[in-house]
């Protein structure tokens, strides 16, 4: 199967997907790139815009997971607007969200915050964090985990060790990957029954 791991990160989602599948991950920071590389060897990573990517080889994939930038839609950037004034949030979720739900032949995923607004599109929401999907995403919600841990705690938490890594926000990098079991929770529903309810 081929996958597509758009906005990858250092690969939160994909940790536990397995080498069974030939996996592309597109990241635009090199740096974190080159950090997603040296966690997943085997998977071909290209640096480039993500949403640019998307629009130019959706159709080359059989599943598509795209976790784009969340900071205009979340709820603690609304909170700080005064500090910083108010900014559009990027609708560039939206076009992802439509390019797939009209066009993608295969299974297809977007993650984000939940939003300050009400959604234009309705997701599901797991694990405090909403989805859009062509397959039902299901389960009980659980605590929310991480946003304000140490980074000896994300990593935990997460399962990364950077320890290694310099000259980087190693607290921004973990905030905003994915929880490994959710990844692995939605990569499993996506390819079961249409009624699938999550652990």
């Amino acid at each position: 199967m081929k996958i597509l791991n758009l906005y990858a990160g250092i690969g939160g989602n994909r940790k536990l997907w397995g080498d069974d599948h030939e996996v592309t991950a597109v990241e635009y920071n090199p740096e974190i790139a080159n950090i997603y590389k040296d966690f997943f060897p085997k998977d071909k990573v290209i640096v480039t815009d993500a949403h640019k990517y998307l629009l130019e080889h959706f159709k080359e994939y059989d599943f598509i997971w795209a976790s784009p930038p969340c900071p205009t839609h979340s709820k603690i950037r609304k909170v700080f607007t005064n500090q910083n004034g108010p900014i559009y949030p990027d609708m560039k979720l939206y076009e992802e969200i439509l390019l797939l739900k009209g066009y993608f032949k295969g299974k297809w995923v977007v993650e984000n915050v939940i939003s300050w607004y009400d959604p234009l599109i309705k997701p599901f929401l797991y694990r405090q964090h909403y989805y859009w999907a062509n397959f039902v995403i299901s389960g009980k919600d659980t605590e929310f985990r991480g946003h304000f841990e140490s980074i000896e705690n994300l990593e935990k938490i997460k399962g990364f060790n950077l320890d290694k890594y310099t000259n980087i926000d190693k607290n921004k990098i973990l905030r905003n990957c994915v929880e490994p079991e959710a990844g692995l929770s939605i990569f499993n529903a996506a390819f079961k029954s249409k009624q699938v309810t999550l652990l």
